[in-house]
């Protein structure tokens, strides 16, 4: 544990960020780290608790109350060491998970928890500046073949850990980056991509061969796959995007919020508009944006659009609006819903809720308006909540680009999963138990978001490190990877 008594001695303080003026300048980070001794000073609130529910809150197991102890001691070589034992990227965890270990943690009884999130990822990042992280070769080969399709955090850290126990392993990526949502999904000023590449070559060092620009069940069949590998792993996400009903849909100035954010991202990273938007550019420059969806991606497009020069940004959700504090004798030590302003929210964004888009409107096949009315939400007799329009409550918004971003119904059905053959769940994800995560196929395994639906950073790099483990099993019989 920390300080026996820091939790009583010392006020939470997290990291700070630039001011919305300044940020919104520029594409980079602006997160301002804490300096070495207060993060320490922040690690030693951590309680010696009889059950650490932090551990409930973490997805991939972080020993947090282990490192924040080291952290204390100023043992942060030894702390990153413990970190990388559960955690295969703790820079993509530390700056862009919401936290759910810090939601569990004993001192968030009174709204005060450990900085777990900032303790984490000033480990990571001082273990890069000390020349700390280094690749990590196996001992000895073991002369099986193993094919990973899709490099978000599943597959990167699937094609990690089974490289690190000797396999030979390629990752397949159908755009001309590793990193999957990672990299064309996740905003520059939230992670810079730098971050990735640095894991990208280490793993490279690690005999991790890229093969990027191939699409498997496009470019590269399936059966071509499974001829040349041992075993291959699905972890290509969950990429078909929830639409809505919104004629006249044909409308120009409606778009999905991954097409803007990709766009956006391949212009960062240097591409012309040619490579950027091969379609024609999604531009927030001088418009009035309505983002629909309230989650993460919805942020981010906020982010995106301010950044761009956008008139106004409008924040729809279909929900009510949560209230501002949980009721703690309720839901803790789980995640609870409350009400929440992320960064790019707070940089300029209107935000209404329990409010349902009816209809687009517009003039010559451009998007001019949209059509809403709100909804109440009530208890059916089944038990589960019904909404209900109400009467009277229609009206218009002004809209130049809509961005839909209302979450995603699992991974895409044609090409890959249907040459697979493989059985998908009845949500429509590959099914695959968190045993051995085979599919019905065999020889194929799934991990990540294509198995378990949308879900956080974090759940990806649990998935993909339990599989490597899974796979490690099928192929040598036993495995000491951890799960």
């Amino acid at each position: 544990m920390g300080k026996p008594t820091g939790f009583l001695e010392i006020e939470r303080h997290d990291r700070g960020y630039e001011k919305p003026a300044a940020r919104l300048k520029t594409w980079a980070e602006f997160v301002k780290p804490l300096p070495a001794a207060e993060v320490a000073q922040q690690a030693a609130r951590c309680m010696d608790c009889g059950i650490p529910f932090c551990h409930q809150g973490c997805p991939v197991n972080n020993q947090i109350p282990d490192w924040n102890n080291l952290v204390y001691r100023d043992q942060w070589r030894n702390a990153l060491s413990n970190l990388h034992s559960t955690n295969n990227f703790p820079e993509f965890t530390g700056r862009i998970c919401p936290a759910p270990c810090e939601a569990s943690c004993t001192l968030n009884i009174d709204d005060n928890p450990v900085t777990i999130k900032t303790i984490e990822c000033e480990i990571v990042d001082r273990g890069w500046r000390e020349g700390w992280i280094e690749p990590e070769a196996p001992a000895q080969l073991s002369g099986r073949r193993v094919a990973v399709v899709g490099s978000g955090p599943a597959g990167m850290a699937a094609s990690q850990q089974l490289a690190r126990a000797g396999h030979a392993v390629t990752l397949f990526e159908k755009n001309d980056r590793i990193g999957g949502l990672l990299r064309y999904g996740i905003p520059d000023f939230k992670m810079e991509k730098h971050h990735i590449d640095r894991r990208v070559a280490q793993m490279g060092a690690e005999g991790v061969e890229f093969r990027t620009n191939v699409e498997v069940g496009v470019t590269l069949t399936v059966e071509a796959l499974l001829a040349e590998f041992d075993a291959v792993v699905l972890s290509g996400g969950a990429e078909l995007p929830r639409d809505l009903e919104l004629p006249p849909h044909e409308l120009a100035g409606i778009h999905f919020a991954m097409g803007f954010l990709t766009q956006q991202n391949k212009r960062g990273a240097g591409d012309d508009e040619a490579i950027a938007a091969p379609d024609g550019a999604i531009s927030a420059k001088g418009k009035h944006v309505v983002v629909v969806g309230g989650g993460d991606t919805g942020s981010d497009c906020i982010g995106t659009s301010n950044r761009q020069g956008a008139a106004s940004v409008t924040q729809l959700e279909i929900m009510p609006q949560p209230p501002e504090h949980e009721n703690k004798a309720l839901t803790w030590p789980d995640w609870p819903l409350k009400m929440r302003t992320s960064s790019s929210q707070e940089e300029g964004a209107e935000r209404d809720w329990a409010v349902l888009t009816k209809r687009a409107i517009g003039e010559d096949g451009r998007l001019t308006a949209l059509e809403c009315v709100r909804v109440d939400w009530s208890m059916g007799e089944d038990g589960r909540m019904r909404m209900g329009e109400v009467a009277g409550s229609e009206f218009e918004l002004k809209a130049d680009l809509v961005l839909l971003a209302m979450g995603f119904l699992g991974p895409r059905r044609e090409a890959m999963i249907e040459q697979a053959g493989v059985e998908l769940d009845p949500r429509g994800n590959v099914k695959a138990n968190v045993v051995d995560y085979r599919t019905t196929t065999p020889k194929v395994f799934a991990c990540g978001d294509m198995r378990r639906g949308q879900s956080l950073v974090v759940w990806a790099i649990r998935e993909g490190r339990q599989c490597a483990r899974a796979v490690d099993a099928f192929l040598m019989g036993a495995s000491d990877l951890p799960r």
